[in-house]
């Protein structure tokens, strides 16, 4: 395995992280987790030298809870001093200062624990960010550490990357960035750019969707050319890796794991990566790759954000996003899955207009949700 510092702190971490929010499931449903495989993989990751574990955003209490009381079970008997955890904050539901110390104190409980190693705002963008400012976020943090219930702050980030400068601006004590990043993200917001400047402020990048909840392993459509000779027999798995530990700005890739075996193989990626280790005619391929997908993609939407935000609470950036992605992995289900798990609701559309309005490129919005809603809804 191998490690990277994290941001400014003193404390390096392995490149590949765990993420909760895959671990196996009892006949494929989503609130039933199959805990002897759970623990099993949780703990075969920590074996192998992964110190970071993701409790990832907590859309569904319910399923948080059974969740984190597995995670508690499965750092019984001395694993648990052998990682940090991450808890994040579910910013779209936080009205108040009191929601910050209720949201983390659940958690805690269902972890059993006194404290959070790592405590993160959760997809915060220029919608949300001004609510949990004006609730107090920075004081707040401020007083949570200098009480000893959380370690150090931070927050995962869904938005144009010269929206992160307002967001790190606002305080010079975050120490840890969430972004989605994948190959196909390279030059989409929040992107490279949102990666070299938070690193660049001294913060640890933590990198989440690597490979897009596994739909990047699928074979390229009209693949335009074969991997380049100097690497035969690597995996479309181990190339998704391969493009994010290339740059040494990320700190680690959080990967949501769903199964011991997955876990045993991705770890033996990350023994062997290197940053800066992508070749011209490697990388070349992999922007091949990008855009056969990206080819099958039915809305130009870019999420750059001028249609926000939405009377009715749509975001439609990230609906659109979740579209194009149902057709450029040629997986629907997946699209759908996330679709209900991150609590969309295209139906709500009212047909206000505002968001045509401010569309840079002229799209019917409108027309598009109902578009959406019929296919993922």
């Amino acid at each position: 395995m191998k490690y990277r510092k994290f941001g400014s702190l003193e404390w390096r971490t392995a490149i590949l992280a765990l993420g909760t929010g895959g671990l196996p499931l009892r006949d494929d449903d989503p609130g039933r987790f199959d805990e002897p495989a759970s623990i099993a993989t949780i703990r075969l990751a920590i074996d192998l030298g992964i110190n970071y574990l993701d409790l990832g955003y907590p859309y569904d209490a319910a399923r948080q809870e059974r969740l984190a009381r597995l995670v508690r079970e499965a750092l019984q008997d001395g694993y648990r001093e052998k990682c940090k955890i991450a808890i994040t904050l579910p910013s779209h539901v936080i009205e108040s200062s009191s929601h910050f110390d209720l949201h983390l104190d659940e958690q805690l409980k269902w972890l059993g624990m006194e404290a959070a190693d790592f405590c993160l705002f959760g997809r915060l963008n220029r919608e949300i960010w001004p609510v949990v400012r004006d609730c107090g976020a920075v004081k707040w943090c401020e007083a949570t550490a200098r009480s000893g219930k959380i370690g150090v702050a931070g927050f995962s980030f869904r938005d144009h990357f010269q929206f992160l400068r307002t967001v790190l601006a606002a305080w010079d004590g975050w120490h840890v960035c969430q972004l989605p990043f994948s190959y196909m993200d390279a030059d989409r917001d929040p992107g490279i750019s949102a990666i070299k400047y938070a690193a660049g402020k001294g913060l640890a990048v933590a990198v989440c969707e690597p490979l897009k909840s596994g739909r990047l392993i699928r074979v390229v459509p009209a693949a335009s050319a074969q991997p380049p000779a100097m690497a035969p027999g690597r995996s479309l798995a181990e190339w998704g890796f391969r493009f994010i530990w290339n740059y040494p700005e990320v700190a680690t890739a959080i990967h949501d794991a769903r199964s011991a075996v997955e876990v045993a193989e991705y770890a033996a990626f990350a023994g062997a990566a290197e940053p800066d280790s992508l070749t011209v005619p490697e990388e070349i391929w992999i922007a091949e790759m990008r855009e056969a997908r990206r080819a099958l993609e039915r809305i130009p939407c870019k999420s750059c954000r001028p249609c926000m935000p939405c009377p009715e609470g749509i975001d439609v950036p990230r609906i659109f996003e979740l579209y194009n992605e149902a057709f450029a992995y040629e997986d629907v289900e997946t699209a759908r899955a996330l679709y209900r798990k991150e609590l969309h609701q295209a139906g709500r559309c009212t047909a206000c207009g505002v968001c045509e309005g401010r569309c840079v490129k002229k799209l019917a919005v409108i027309e598009l949700l109902e578009q959406v809603h019929r296919l993922l809804a």
